[in-house]
């Protein structure tokens, strides 16, 4: 089990690391070493995005798999470079990081119309389907209060990443380049940040209602009038193993 977290550490700051190399530290220097080489800003910020893209397939190699957020990554880097070269304006560029945002926020309201929906699958998919606390964490889909948490969070992150486009597309009219790209590139990671610290509060808040819930149903049925066979009357299960806390976040 040390051994486990060990590695699950590892893989942790790894992935924290490629995020602050080839998603934020990495284009900003570029820019900047490009732009004081006298390189146009269209020119900079094209190839500053050679960094996330870079860090996309890095991400693809080491596991193996597309996934979707890398997917609609490098789509919109690739909109942005075409629209900038075509267009010569380096807002055009910049409106590149809005078009996944906007995308991922339209997929999650969409998802929500399905059997499940989006974050959850992306739940399932990070603590690994086929682990034991990946099947442990599938089963909990028959609870209401978990099918309602899941659908609560995928709209949040729908509502949230349609908002952070629109700001992204204001910030990039009414601020200079360097700012804009810099925004651009810090913003997504604070919003998802934020949101996930809120899921977890959910999630603890939740868990800790339901356990109430259990405690107040358990009192009752021993409070209950017993039958001579010494079972609570009435036909209902024992409360313990009816109640059931709503969601679990870690």
């Amino acid at each position: 089990m040390t051994g486990n977290r060990r590695d699950q550490n590892r893989n942790r700051f790894l992935g924290l690391a490629m995020v602050a190399v080839f998603d934020i530290a990495g284009p900003l220097a570029a820019y900047s070493l490009l732009r004081s080489a006298g390189q146009s800003a269209v020119s900079a910020l094209v190839l500053s995005g050679i960094f996330p893209a870079l860090g996309v397939a890095i991400g693809i190699i080491r596991h193996r798999r597309v996934d979707t957020i890398g997917v609609l990554v490098l789509a919109g880097i690739a909109v942005g470079t075409v629209l900038g070269l075509i267009s010569g304006s380096p807002r055009l560029v910049l409106i590149e990081g809005s078009v996944p945002t906007a995308v991922f926020g339209l997929l999650c309201l969409g998802s929500l119309w399905a059997r499940r929906p989006l974050i959850y699958r992306f739940a399932i998919e990070f603590t690994g389907p086929d682990t034991p606390r990946g099947q442990e964490f599938a089963s909990m889909w028959r609870y209401p209060g978990f099918r309602h948490a899941f659908r609560l969070y995928t709209l949040v992150w729908g509502v949230v990443y349609l908002g952070e486009a629109a700001a992204r597309i204001i910030i990039v009219e009414t601020t200079s380049t360097g700012t804009a790209l810099t925004v651009s590139k810090v913003m997504p990671y604070v919003i998802a940040a934020a949101i996930v610290a809120w899921m977890i509060a959910h999630g603890r808040h939740a868990r800790r209602e339901g356990e109430r819930i259990a405690a107040a149903q358990a009192a009752l049925a021993a409070e209950a009038p017993q039958t001579p066979a010494g079972h609570a009357s009435g036909d209902a299960e024992p409360a313990a193993r009816r109640a059931r806390p709503a969601i679990s976040v870690r």
